[in-house]
């Protein structure tokens, strides 16, 4: 429950595919207000399909020059250096980006609404039901508002009741900025750059089509008693309560659909998602009545939390409980609302802009795997599928570097185009999600048919995986060139980092036994067996081979601890829990904390879980560190980072640890809620959570 501003946790709603993110009003009406400082939030309306390229932006990577870096005798060129080509690199960076696609807020008539003038009373996100209940005062006045997206559509609707309605002061404005590749996701401050044209198409349903360098989408609104005043010059049009008779409430819906965007034209004509993404514009049909569509959220979500998985801490008497149920509850909202359409979610969702609204494929593990413990493998599955549709292209790029198989993108937006990068077209601990995706997804019931449905990208990940070791004659070795996922090192001298090695050997391992389960013969053992083991020194795990000074100079003991990886999100027969156990002590004495991203301390826990540290496994998951920052709102906000006041992959990575410590992996002893304290302080309910691996 809110009773002031909160202007760095502002509250959303969304069906998971399109999100609105509102000030205290329940619309956008301060979006300046809340965008403003360094630690901005910006108010966005956001859709998975809301993609836009600035004019002349370059469509592929055909201008780039590629640097070749030495690959055991042989060069392979990676889009690297923006230097002399800085238009190219920066453009294919920028475009395709997130837009905002259309700011709803409220205006006055005859004055300006600000801080001054409007109060909040208290806002409420009932999150069983999916609606935000805002109340707030204009001069004195009371207004009411309630605010929902639709389960099943890209659709808001809102409705207000006030004195100030019934006297046609309050009026509701939709207003439509140009596209921007920065957090806000929005322009506006360029009406020239942009189209919009409006229609009537019948009594209370008005039509807005769009159109900004190509991409094109039609906006229908729908409100029975108001009258509209549009203003092309300005890409405004204010819905106004008509005289006689004029009610206190306003109903008023929005509903948003794609017509043509060019970023999303090869997947909308790919089967092999489970519904086009893209879908022809019902312009005869208008959104459903106010009351008919908060029916159906408020169905959708008691079924989504009833449905899923549960986990009950109330009955603990350590004080730590309700902290730990208050994240893990908002955190399945936010995931919900954000992370469960057909492409993997930005690493700000559906909020604002992060890295120009691109996902990154080495994210896409801690964004989803929660979903196939939390027994909703369903939503990841929508998501996953998106690896069948970028085959083709992930060949692409593993036959342009002469290896075999499918290499995944890192960075991308829906064209799966690897946007270059100084780092990001480098990384490899992406390669083999799909395969552990995959394999959370059977675990958690999926049968035979999934497992051929899925038999080519299991396996041609694995064959690029295979292709990218190299024997050097004693051993298969991992490296160079490629950056590990703890970003502070030399990709020329990187050698067998410890969390790569291990996931490319499990990985292999694991494509066998989906072959076998397919009747076909194993082809990855004999590499995976042969792959070199994880470096140590002084009885510790090291970032790799070449970095014996892991724990001893910076930058090596910055970033992500990366090496704890390879026993908690995975379970390493080739690491010594001994020496696991030395290395997370060695890492909480020197590692610079503040570097951790939202992501790195459910890792941590996941580690000292398989441990058998169990009180270290939640004092991890809750520790006080500016980017383990958990808002009122839920969000994990990345304090010190201006870019990321929210941080998806941290939710999600605090319900994989949370379900993980309550339900137990393979090989836990079969004692109950293995990763909680056993000391009686804390009491563990649960429902519908799968055990880890």
């Amino acid at each position: 429950m809110y009773t002031k501003i909160e202007k760095e946790a502002p509250l959303s709603v969304g069906n998971g595919a399109f999100c609105f993110t509102a000030d205290f009003t329940g619309l956008q009406t301060f979006s300046a207000e809340y965008a403003a400082g360094a630690e901005a939030f910006p108010l966005c309306t956001m859709s998975e399909w809301g993609w836009h390229s600035y004019a002349g932006a370059p469509k592929d990577d055909s201008l780039l020059r590629f640097e070749p870096f030495d690959t055991w005798g042989r060069n392979v060129g990676y889009a690297v250096d923006e230097t002399g080509q800085e238009t190219a690199f920066r453009g294919l960076r920028q475009n395709a980006h997130k837009f905002h696609v259309g700011r709803i807020a409220f205006e006055l008539e005859g004055a300006i609404l600000s801080f001054d003038n409007t109060k909040p009373l208290k806002q409420r996100l009932n999150i069983w039901e999916g609606v935000l209940y805002s109340e707030f005062i204009i001069d004195g006045v009371p207004v009411a508002t309630e605010t929902f997206v639709h389960p099943e559509e890209d659709a808001v609707y809102v409705r207000s009741a006030s004195p100030l309605i019934k006297a046609g002061k309050l009026r509701v404005v939709l207003h439509f900025p140009y596209g921007s590749h920065k957090k806000s996701a929005a322009d506006f401050t360029a009406p020239l750059l942009h189209k919009t044209s409006f229609s009537r198409k019948a009594d209370g349903v008005f039509m807005f089509e769009r159109e900004m360098d190509g991409a094109r989408y039609h906006v229908a609104a729908v409100s029975a008693g108001v009258d509209v005043r549009f203003r092309e010059d300005i890409h405004t049009a204010v819905f106004t309560p008509r005289c006689a008779p004029r009610a206190e409430t306003l109903d008023i819906a929005f509903r948003f659909e794609p017509c043509h965007i060019p970023a999303m034209a090869s997947l909308d004509e790919n089967q092999t998602l489970p519904r086009p993404l893209l879908r022809p514009l019902p312009c005869q049909s208008s959104p459903p009545c106010f009351d008919e569509a908060k029916t159906a959220c408020m169905a959708f979500w008691e079924q989504y939390w009833t449905r899923g998985g549960a986990l009950d801490l109330s009955q603990s008497s350590d004080s730590r409980a309700y902290e730990l149920e208050r994240r893990i509850a908002l955190s399945q909202y936010l995931t919900a609302i954000q992370s469960r359409g057909r492409l993997p979610p930005a690493e700000t969702g559906l909020a604002c802009n992060s890295w120009y609204g691109k996902f990154h494929f080495e994210m896409y593990y801690w964004h989803a795997a929660h979903f196939a413990l939390w027994g909703r493998k369903e939503e990841l599955k929508k998501s996953l599928a998106y690896y069948k549709t970028i085959l083709p292209a992930a060949r692409r790029i593993a036959a342009s570097q002469g290896y075999r198989g499918a290499r995944w993108p890192k960075m991308c937006d829906p064209t799966a185009y690897n946007t270059p990068s100084s780092i990001a077209v480098l990384l490899i601990w992406q390669q083999p999600h799909p395969i552990m995706l995959a394999e959370l997804c059977r675990r958690a019931g999926e049968g035979k048919d999934f497992l051929a449905e899925y038999r080519d990208v299991i396996a041609e990940t694995a064959e690029f995986m295979a292709s990218f070791l190299h024997w050097d004659g004693g051993r298969y070795v991992l490296g160079p060139p490629y950056i590990p996922a703890q970003e502070r090192h030399d990709p020329a001298i990187v050698l067998n980092a410890a969390y790569e090695i291990e996931y490319f050997r499990w990985g292999l391992r694991q494509a066998d036994v989906w072959l076998q389960r397919l009747g076909e013969p194993p082809r990855f053992g004999h590499v995976a067996d042969r792959i070199a083991l994880p470096a140590q020194k002084d009885g510790v795990y090291l970032a790799h081979e070449h970095c014996p000074d892991t724990f001893a100079k910076m930058p090596f003991h910055a970033d992500h601890p990366s090496m704890l990886a390879m026993y908690g999100v995975l379970n390493s027969k080739a690491v010594d829990p001994a020496i696991m156990s030395a290395t997370l002590d060695k890492a909480l004495a020197v590692w610079d904390m503040d570097t951790f991203y939202g992501w790195d301390f459910p890792m941590l826990s996941m580690c000292a879980a398989r441990l058998g540290r169990r009180e270290d496994a939640l004092r991890l998951l809750l520790m006080e560190k500016p980017k383990n920052t958990y808002l009122s709102n839920g969000h994990n906000k990345q304090t010190g980072n201006n870019d990321l006041p929210l941080y998806l992959p941290g939710n999600a990575g605090l319900l994989l640890a949370a379900a993980m410590m309550a339900a137990g992996w393979d090989e836990d002893g079969g004692e109950s809620a293995p990763g909680f304290p056993n000391d009686g302080s804390f009491v563990i309910e649960m429902e519908n959570l799968v055990k880890y691996l």
